[in-house]
This record gives structure tokens, sequence and C-alpha cells, in this order.
């Protein structure tokens, strides 16, 4: 015979974590004060688009972008997998909703500079990474 006792569940509440971390100053190469919300995404995203995924053991296998082993492919399949691959390394983020509007150019040879929008819970806003394969 199974007990026949209503267990009753309290009510919670998932509280969003503050996205404050230390502000860096790249031309300066320090970091300086403390930053918050959009500011704190758009570093987090210049942090992860140049980091090379799996290169790195103090990063989970789940952060950072894979770009290397571009190396030497042809520029046709680049292009779709560099789009590919930021997207899917951003996306990770739980602050990040979208990754939209790739715009590819070919400033040298070998090299594809790309512009994206990255819509996230605090904003959009766009960036860029070149990458030389």
């Amino acid at each position: 015979m199974l007990p026949t006792q209503n267990y009753e569940i309290p009510d919670f509440y998932i509280q969003e974590e503050t996205s404050q971390t230390y502000r860096m100053v790249l031309n300066e190469n320090r970091m300086k004060q403390m930053c918050d919300d959009l500011e704190a995404i758009k570093q987090a995203v210049y942090k992860i688009i140049n980091t090379e995924r799996y290169l790195y053991l103090i990063y989970s296998r789940n952060y950072g972008v894979e770009l290397v082993n571009l190396f030497g492919k042809p520029i046709s399949y680049c292009v779709s997998e560099i789009e590919r691959r930021i997207r899917e390394a951003l996306l990770m983020d739980d602050r990040i909703v979208e990754v939209k509007d790739f715009q590819f150019d070919f400033p040298e040879k070998r090299t594809i500079h790309t512009k994206f929008t990255v819509v996230s819970t605090k904003g959009d806003f766009v960036t860029e990474k070149k990458v030389v394969v």
C-alpha cells in the first residue's frame, strides 16, 4: 500500500544572476573598474569569438569558437562555416538570444572580415571578426 500524504512544493522563483564583471580596457591592456548589462555582454562576445575552442584547459569545452581548422580551406566553405560556428559559440551564453545579419568582406587574400548583429537580453549591438584562412 502506498502512502497518501500530500507533499506541497513551496513557491519559488528563479533569480537572474548579475552579469557584473571587470571591465577590460583593451588599448591599455588592463582591467579597470566594473561593468554590467550590455557592456558586459559585449565584452563576453569579444572574449568568446577571440578564444579558440578546445585550446585552453582553463575554459570548458563549450567556450570559444572553432576557427583554426578552417586554414587552407576554400573561401566559399569558410564563409558558411564561420557564420555557423560564430552563431553556435555565442548562443552558448544564456544572455544572447540571436546572432544575425552576417556580412562578409574580403579585404586581403585568404582573409575574411565579418560583421554581425548580436541580439541579447539587454539590447542589440553590431560586432566584427577577422579570420585568416
